[in-house]
């Protein structure tokens, strides 16, 4: 598998979890939900795929397990924080360590890409 494929899949999947969010909140005029409905559409949307785009503009990355497993967890704590973000929007304070979980995996799996952004660019020079 190749993590470019896997985050182009997941992001578009998020994008679709994202806009019928967002559809349900304009049809039912409740916007309770709009922190996760950004969530889902930021880190998962737009950052996977991004994330997707510099793996398969970098080939010999693409099938390494390290950017295989950091795009897992990315997409996994973008389920995570988004899953915690709507029941603790919804009132449930319960969930505020499940939204903590999740932005604290979603950041470990940003510095892990940025390892592998850096190293792989100061090869380059």
């Amino acid at each position: 598998m190749k993590a470019s494929s896997f985050c182009f899949v997941a992001g578009v999947v998020c994008a679709v979890i994202g806009m019928a969010m967002g559809l349900q909140m304009a049809m039912s005029g409740e916007h309770l939900q709009k922190a996760a409905h950004a969530h889902v559409n930021l880190l998962g949307w737009v950052t996977l795929f991004l994330y997707g785009v510099y793996y398969r503009l970098n080939p010999e990355l693409d099938r390494t397990k390290l950017a295989i497993w950091q795009a897992r967890v990315a997409l996994g704590s973008v389920l995570v924080m988004t899953i915690g973000l709507w029941f603790l929007t919804a009132g449930a304070e319960p969930a505020e360590p499940l939204a903590a979980a999740g932005a604290l995996a979603a950041f470990g799996a940003l510095l892990v890409f940025a390892f592998i952004v850096i190293r792989k660019e100061r090869v380059k020079r």
